[in-house]
């Protein structure tokens, strides 16, 4: 049963994400009946790629994911996106959804949880939500280091890079997520625009190019690191 609601599920796309197959396909079916258009991840790398490819206007976002945390998405997610979302803890860890509304989330369920409250909650937060892209910076400087967006233009100090539209922006994806390692995944989708084979090695040619760049024109290019087994970062 959905209560009655102004919001029209049949234009609203929700992504569910939770590893337990089980539970996930409830989750699918049930917001599947009440209306709603729906797709489904087993991991938090999966979560990443699919908002890539495709809006959505609401996530549940299980926080123990594999391959990324549900902490570590949320915490990506929100640096390009307000995408409303209800993070799913176990019943009786607070400290967890504590931690997951610090780091963005809009409101969130303990399992096991009743139907009809899940449901309202996600039409609540949907009636709430307003779509809204955080805008991106012009312009991004680190220790001399500057690039700016607009005509794709980074510069250590007065020296002009010569990089390649691929470069520059896998170069900014990094340095606007500094810190943070971005997987090979989400870096293929957001700077080549393709899903990551499994044999393709683009990115660390990529990568390599822009890391002796920058060390020729006197910035530390080993601080573009590699990430065995994860990805990228720039510290």
């Amino acid at each position: 049963m959905t209560p009655d609601t102004n919001i029209d599920p049949s234009r609203c796309r929700i992504l569910i994400a939770e590893d337990d197959a089980e539970l996930n396909h409830q989750l699918t079916t049930m917001m599947g009946d009440a209306g709603y258009q729906t797709c489904s991840c087993l991991d938090g790398e999966a979560v990443l790629e699919a908002v890539a490819r495709q809006p959505y206007q609401l996530i549940l976002l299980d926080l123990m994911l594999p391959k990324l945390d549900g902490i570590s998405v949320l915490r990506l997610l929100r640096k390009s996106s307000r995408i409303p979302v209800i993070v799913v803890t176990a019943k009786g860890a607070e400290e967890e959804r504590i931690t997951g509304l610090r780091h963005g989330a809009d409101d969130y369920i303990s399992k096991p949880f009743n139907q009809v409250e899940l449901l309202l909650r996600v039409e609540a937060l949907l009636r709430r939500a307003q779509p809204m892209v955080v805008q991106k910076p012009e312009a991004l400087e680190i220790d001399q280091l500057t690039l700016k967006l607009s005509d794709l233009q980074a510069r250590v100090g007065a020296e002009e890079l010569e990089l390649t539209a691929i470069q520059f922006n896998l170069l900014w994806e990094l340095a606007a997520n500094r810190g943070d390692v971005l997987s090979k995944a989400y870096l293929s989708r957001e700077v080549l625009n393709r899903p990551l084979g499994a044999y393709d090695r683009s990115l660390d040619m990529h990568l390599s190019r822009v890391r002796r760049k920058l060390c020729r024109a006197g910035w530390r290019g080993e601080r573009l690191q590699t990430v065995r087994g994860k990805g990228y970062c720039l510290k």
